[in-house]
Formats: C-alpha cells, structure tokens, sequence
C-alpha cells in the first residue's frame, strides 16, 4: 500500500515553503473549498438515490426541505467559506448581491465561484463541475462588492473541480497547472497530473451550432475553416454543454472551446467573475490563450458581479486564428 502521499494540502504547504511571507491563509482557504467539492462530490454520486435533483422546494420523510443539488452546493462554499476566517466575501452565480462575511469574521480574500456548473445536466448524468477563482482584498476597510470588480490578471488562484467517472480538481496558484484526483478510500485529493500543459494546436472545436444562424462573420468564417480546411483533415466537433467538462477536455486533449457573442447575446452568455476568468487564468498557466475575440479575457476590468462576455480558449495557435479573424472582420 501507497505510504508516500502526495495530496493536494502537502502540495500547497510545499509551495508555501517556496515563500517565506506566507502565512498559510490561502492554504486554509482552498482547504475549506476542498473540504465543499468533496461534499459536493458525494451528493452527485447520490443524488438519484437522496431526490437531490429536480425542482427545489420539496420535504423529505423527515420536514426537511429537499433542496436541488446547485442550492446544496451553493450553500456549502458559503458556509465553508464564512467559517474559514480567511474570507472577506463571495460572488456566487446563484446569488445576485455579493455575499459578504460578518465583520469580525472577514479575512482578506474574496473568492468568486460557480458552485455546480452544467447543472442543467444533472438529470441525465452529464459530467457537471464547479468553478472558483480567489482574489485578495483591495479596501483595507470592510468588504464591498468593489472589491471583487477586479481583472482576471489580479487572481491569486483558480481552478475547477470535475464531477466526472472520478472527481478531480484542477488548480493553480500563480504559477504552474496541477490536476489532482480524489481518492474515495482516503478522502484526499492526490497529485496526478503535475504541471499540465496545453498543446500548442488541437483538432476540435467545441461550441454550440444550433446557435449559428446568430454568430457573428469572424466566428462563422471560422468554424467553415475547420469544416472545411484548404489542406489537412477537419477538425473534430465535440460540445458537452458544461463548461467545465468542455474546457476540461480541450485541456486535455488541445483545441478551442468557444463561447461566442450573437445577434441574440450581444455581451456574450458566460459570467466573467466566476466562470470565464477562473478557466481562462488556467487555460494561460498552461500555456494556451483566452481571449473574447478582441482582447485577452484577463484584462477585462469588471464592472458588474454577473457581467457576461464572449469567450473563446484553448491552444495558442488555435485561439491566435479567430482573434486574427476578428482583426479582419470586427465584431459584426
């Protein structure tokens, strides 16, 4: 038997070793995320059996209230969160004012996340995820909702969890991409895939065509490209619908998941706090490129907690093609 862990807070408490001002703060921070994904986890391999999807508002045998799997998982990262000690306040997709922690409690990270991403698929068992991304605390006052206004370029760490045939987390803290597998015997994330990268080119791109009649003339010239390439094989066409399982798999295996702007969803349909910065800030540690066709996504200076933007990422040479496109075309 393995005696030799590697696990995901020995791998933070290494990198802490690396800086001699830390303090450990954002290793309790992510533990307490840690701590929610696996309970998150352990829902979802259950949910058919305990009625955790669905519509909300039901009661159990008990009078509890049975609540659908993204209320449960929204409201287990903020009370892991508030009871860290290490956070100042949260941006969370299901809340629409920012969460902020009592005073006395705050510490000075604000942490922004998608609790259960692609939970529209719950119900027929499609990988789903959530999505975190951490800044630190401008004000040095109490918390408000400024403080989480910032680019994607000021993150401290992000990452995703992956509710897939196992659970992994993908995660970065500034540096270098690491992917770590929960282990259901020991309950611990262990280290599996260190210092991921992105091929420079794929061949797939993942994207919803049934929108196509909306898309904009650099997007639809592109995705004819690669149906229809001068020289060379077309790509593949692979779209899950969770963007965590989408990007995921172009990390993985190379290419460009697309999210883009149409006729229909002007400003895009992605959140940028919590869904398009985290992936992006991932997909760049790991040397690819994300960008909403015009600029790179992690420049975007926010300026609303639910703010959409177009998003296109993935490999360097795959992404640097539409950003080209859109050089040519604009965004008409």
């Amino acid at each position: 038997m393995e005696t030799d862990y590697m696990t995901l807070t020995r791998f933070l408490l290494n990198e802490e070793k690396k800086h001699p001002q830390a303090t450990g703060v954002l290793t309790q921070l992510i533990n307490s995320i840690l701590t929610s994904i696996k309970a998150i986890s352990a829902a979802v391999r259950r949910a058919g059996l305990r009625d955790l999807f669905g519509v909300a508002g039901g009661s159990n045998v008990s009078g509890d209230e049975v609540k659908k799997l993204d209320i449960l998982s929204n409201d287990l990262f903020i009370n892991m969160l508030k009871s860290s000690f290490t956070t100042a306040l949260m941006v969370t997709e299901e809340n629409e004012n920012a969460v902020l922690v009592e005073v006395e409690n705050q510490g000075k990270y604000i942490v922004c996340f998608d609790p259960l991403d692609g939970s529209s698929n719950i119900d027929c068992l499609v990988s789903i995820g959530s999505i975190f991304g951490i800044y630190r605390k401008l004000s040095s006052g109490p918390a408000t909702e400024n403080d989480a206004l910032q680019p994607g370029r000021d993150l401290v760490a992000a990452g995703y969890a992956l509710y897939g045939s196992a659970t992994m987390v993908v995660l970065s803290t500034g540096q270098e991409v690491n992917g770590f597998m929960l282990d259901p015997s020991i309950g611990e994330f262990l280290l599996t895939e260190k210092n991921m990268k992105i091929k420079p080119r794929g061949k797939i791109y993942s994207l919803n065509e049934g929108y196509a009649q909306y898309w904009d003339k650099a997007t639809t010239e592109y995705i004819k490209n690669k149906k229809h390439p001068k020289e060379g094989k077309p790509y593949g066409a692979r779209y899950i619908g969770s963007m965590v399982a989408d990007v995921h798999r172009t990390l993985c295996y190379g290419g460009i998941f697309m999210y883009p702007a149409t006729s229909q969803t002007p400003k895009g349909k992605l959140r940028l706090l919590y869904e398009c910065n985290p992936m992006s800030f991932i997909i760049e540690k790991a040397g690819g490129l994300a960008t909403t066709g015009t600029m790179p996504i992690l420049d975007v200076v926010p300026t609303g907690l639910h703010q959409r933007v177009p998003i296109f990422l993935g490999s360097k040479d795959d992404v640097q093609e539409i950003i080209d496109l859109y050089k040519v075309h604009g965004t008409k």
